[in-house]
């Protein structure tokens, strides 16, 4: 009776205003075995625990193979090669061009545009316009109401992805409720399906209603297992929400015993989302307390969050101890060590772990090499760089994004940074949103506003829309830049497209604006008023002009001269 009570309460303050109906009913009697889970969710959510507030500040990569994007349901990049097999590149610049054209009748102009829909272009296309979700949904819309044509699970989850990122929550849950089918068709609805939604949901910080859609696994006739709850664990974990992914961990020991994944997904966030190292050593040393098996991951996250804090002699200890204990190195712990060693500009002695990497038949990968990049990009020994650089492409290894982001960071001049950016294409590493945002803002530093406005409009002409960041960016810097009306220009356009605006900068513009109302009212009213005051004063000259001059008596007294009354 106690969980039932328990249950309904949560519901009632985390469900009913975003939630469908039908995750409500009979939610207490379907779960009453796992109520510890939502118990320890209230209990934390009413003692005045805070979560922290959404902020779109990229994470920095120092080396480490933690992964933070989530890329798992986003399709960021895909093989177009691949998927041209059913369509032409000209339905994607005809379903493109219609997108850019001016007005709201997009889906009167999809009518009209002759493309037929395949399961590989509507993939494309949602790919290509996930940053513009009223653009995408529209497009979903109208292919599903084409003839022969029916969406995939492929769609329905990028779609989902789309408006869950851009917190569309109703919407995507609309096509969750579409997706369950009927009589006639079967569901579509999966665990990754529901798995999106967690991540988006942990994605804003709304751990709540992750969790509920966690429960909503029985309403869809999903199994809630071991995996199944490890992957919440680790969707929070993956936002920064790891106290309460640990919480979370602990109250349901019960019903989901302790394990090494499920600690090394605590570990992970604490060493790698948070980079935390104090609360790292405590869950290091609580696996150490409850005889929990430390597996090559275990040491991995802890070596990693030692190697950026600069704590070499830790990282080698780590190093010998876990080869004692008979857990064999792989290649992210070798990178982790190469990567510290770099960091401490011990160059040999980092090659010579990576020598000691191939003769344990471990061949050093793009990530071994940007552990080397870029410490030594960021400590300006850019010669060093560019030499392992070379190395690289000679050993066949191609260069990542992160390789090239190193090497622009590094770059002083403009010339220097479209030189890179030319060889980036000329290697096929393509850009992304992360590449551009970067430039935009180191150009922006250097006051090189057209290079700023050259490298936004080539976004557009490779295929990648104008999101959230990049847009907060280009605006910051505009407004720093002295650029007001332009800054504010893109600002609303950010806003017509549903983009939410960073606090500070809309506030920023906001007391620009009023501040700009004030004066030109100001102006409007000291021009009137200089109008009355001009035709006074000629009034006043014309009638004097008439008038005879003013005379006056002085008398003289006491030697001082005074006006005769």
């Amino acid at each position: 009776m106690k969980y039932i009570l328990v249950i309904s309460l949560f519901l009632r303050g985390h469900l009913t205003p975003n939630l469908p109906s039908f995750l409500l009913r009979s939610t207490s009697g379907v779960f009453l075995p796992h109520a510890s889970f939502l118990y320890g969710a209230l209990s934390r959510s009413t003692s005045g625990i805070r979560f922290s507030t959404f902020t779109s500040s990229s994470n920095s990569h120092d080396g480490s193979d933690y992964e933070h994007e989530d890329t798992a349901d986003t399709d960021p990049s895909l093989d177009y090669n691949e998927l041209y097999s059913d369509f032409s590149k000209e339905d994607v610049e005809t379903i493109e061009a219609i997108f850019k054209q001016p007005g709201t009748h997009v889906h009167n102009k999809l009518e009209q545009c002759g493309v037929r829909p395949t399961h590989n272009l509507v993939t494309v296309i949602l790919s290509r316009a996930r940053n513009n979700w009223e653009v995408a949904f529209t497009f979903f819309i109208w292919a599903s109401k084409q003839t022969g044509y029916v969406h995939s699970v492929r769609q329905y989850h990028s779609m989902i992805s789309i408006l869950g990122k851009l917190r569309k929550f109703d919407t995507a849950w609309s096509l969750i409720e579409e997706m369950r089918g009927g009589k006639d068709r079967p569901s579509l609805v999966n665990p990754q399906t529901l798995l999106i939604m967690i991540r988006k949901y942990c994605a804003v910080h709304d751990v709540g209603k992750a969790i509920s859609t966690f429960y909503a696994f029985k309403r869809f006739n999903l199994d809630i297992e071991m995996e199944e709850f490890q992957d919440l664990l680790s969707a929070l974990a993956r936002y920064k929400n790891v106290k309460d992914a640990e919480h979370l961990l602990f109250c349901n020991k019960n019903v989901f015993p302790l394990n090494t994944k499920s600690l090394n997904i605590i570990l992970n966030g604490w060493c790698l989302a948070l980079d935390d190292l104090s609360e790292g050593k405590r869950i290091w040393r609580l696996m150490k307390e409850k005889r929990i098996p430390r597996d090559v991951f275990s040491y991995c996250s802890i070596m990693s969050c030692y190697s950026r804090a600069g704590r070499l002699n830790v990282v080698l200890k780590l190093f010998d101890e876990m080869k004692l204990c008979g857990v064999e190195p792989d290649v992210k712990v070798y990178n982790a060590v190469i990567h510290t060693l770099a960091k401490g500009r011990l160059v040999k002695q980092a090659r010579s772990v990576m020598t000691m990497m191939e003769e344990n038949d471990l061949a050093p990968n793009a990530v071994t090499y940007n552990s080397l990049i870029m410490p030594l990009c960021k400590a300006q020994l850019l010669d060093e760089a560019q030499e392992i650089f070379n190395e690289m492409i000679q050993r066949g290894i191609h260069p990542t994004v992160r390789t090239y982001h190193a090497l622009l960071r590094s770059l002083r001049t403009g010339e220097e940074v479209f030189e890179h950016l030319q060889k980036m294409n000329t290697m096929g590493c393509i850009p992304t949103h992360e590449t551009y945002i970067m430039l935009i803002r180191k150009f922006c530093r250097w006051c090189q506003l057209d290079n700023v406005f050259m490298l936004w409009d080539k976004m557009s002409k490779i295929g990648l829309d104008h999101d959230r960041s990049s847009y907060i960016v280009l605006i910051h810097g505009l407004f720093l830049n002295g650029k007001l009306e332009e800054s504010y220009k893109y600002y609303q356009e950010m806003k017509q497209k549903g983009l939410l605006p960073e606090p500070k900068i809309d506030e920023m513009l906001q007391a620009w604006v009023a501040g700009r109302r004030d004066s030109q009212e100001n102006k409007v009213t000291c021009h009137q008023e200089n109008k009355k005051v001009v035709k006074f004063e000629k009034a006043d000259k014309e009638r004097d002009f008439h008038k005879k001059p003013e005379m006056r008596k002085v008398m003289r007294e006491r030697g001082f001269s005074f006006w005769d009354q």
